[in-house]
């Protein structure tokens, strides 16, 4: 005896009703117009109340409509969106409004003189004068931090992965956590202690650096430790199996299929430490004039020219600042966009 099937799925689209592509965007500007019209009932004057105002809107109006149009599964997934935009958003405006900011101050008095003249004839309260006593210190700090942290850290990061075992790896890299957390004053104080209370050295770039290398040291360690471990044990055993030392193995294989991600961890371990100024104002003082010997004497920074200038109070040493600023920050923009180049140039190449 046969039995007929039936089926019994009906005969339209198993897909249930879904908002055009635009929806996001039309209710992106009806909460922005209901957000801003809402706060200037309040009297709500902040733009940051109103764009709050707006936000909340957009999530709680995408979800309301999405669940009666699709459904309360597809609503949640909406919103899961909608919340990641909106982060997304509170993220990048106030680092898009930093940016503005400092562009449209700084560039008022950036120029080639700018660059390279230095403070030593201009009273801080007159207009001219430059800052490259303070761009020369500071490369100077940054290039002997960098000439002490990177062969700590990186041979440092080869013991914990090749070598590390048992207590004292443990040990290390409990420390070098501890290091990370480590506020930048903190550093200031331990070499200010030692070497200028304890040695009696003086101030000096010098002693600058040494805090920088300290603050350097646990993020070239990290990122070094990462990019090894990238390493396909594969290459290691393969070179050992050659009856490659070991020593030799390591340098020879493992640093130079990682030397792309090494190098930008140390691109942006330098990023990181260019804009300190608690050490330097500890350390390294400050003066008006060009001292090119890191060694001896006070020596001008970045950061500590920017804050000397703001809080001299007047009108050309604000241009000064916020010029120094721009400065600064393209600085290290440089810096990062160099590493990202290092990285892409020594990633590791796919077969065609």
């Amino acid at each position: 005896m046969s039995h007929a099937v039936h089926d019994t799925r009906p005969s339209g689209s198993l897909r249930g009703a879904t908002l055009p592509k635009w929806f996001p965007w039309a209710v992106a500007a009806a909460s922005t117009a209901l957000g801003f019209g809402v706060s200037t009932a309040a009297g709500l004057h902040s733009d940051i109340q109103w764009a709050l105002i707006a936000a909340l809107l957009f999530v709680v109006g995408s979800y309301a409509v999405s669940a009666k149009v699709e459904g309360r599964r597809q609503a949640r997934d909406r919103t899961a969106t909608s919340l990641v935009w909106v982060a997304f958003l509170l993220a990048v405006i106030p680092l898009a409004s930093l940016t503005w900011e400092t562009v449209k101050r700084g560039i008022k008095v950036l120029d080639g003189y700018f660059l390279t003249h230095s403070m030593g004839v201009v009273a801080d309260t007159e207009p001219g004068g430059g800052i490259y006593h303070a761009l020369l210190g500071t490369l100077e700090q940054v290039g002997l931090a960098t000439l002490i942290s990177v062969p700590v850290g990186v041979l440092t990061a080869i013991y914990l992965v090749e070598y590390g075992r048992g207590r004292l790896a443990q040990a290390v890299t409990f420390f070098v956590d501890v290091m990370t957390g480590i506020p930048s004053i903190v550093a200031g104080l331990f070499v200010l202690s030692l070497w200028i209370l304890i040695l009696d050295m003086g101030y000096s770039g010098f002693a600058g650096s040494m805090a920088l290398a300290i603050l350097m040291i646990p993020v070239v360690v990290r990122s070094t430790e990462e990019m090894l471990k990238l390493v396909p044990n594969e290459l290691r055993e393969a070179s050992l199996a050659l009856g490659v030392p070991k020593w030799r193995t390591i340098l020879k294989v493992v640093l130079p299929t990682s030397v792309g991600g090494i190098t930008t961890g140390v691109m942006l371990a330098i990023a990181r430490i260019t804009g300190e100024t608690a050490p330097v104002l500890l350390l390294v003082w400050g003066t008006n004039f060009i001292n090119a010997n890191p060694f001896q004497d006070p020596q001008a920074s970045l950061p500590m020219y920017i804050y000397l200038q703001y809080t001299n109070g007047s009108e050309a040493a604000y241009d000064r600042a916020w010029a120094a600023a721009l400065t600064l920050i393209a600085f290290i923009m440089i810096l990062n966009l160099v590493a990202r180049g290092i990285a892409r140039w020594k990633a590791p190449q796919t077969g065609r």
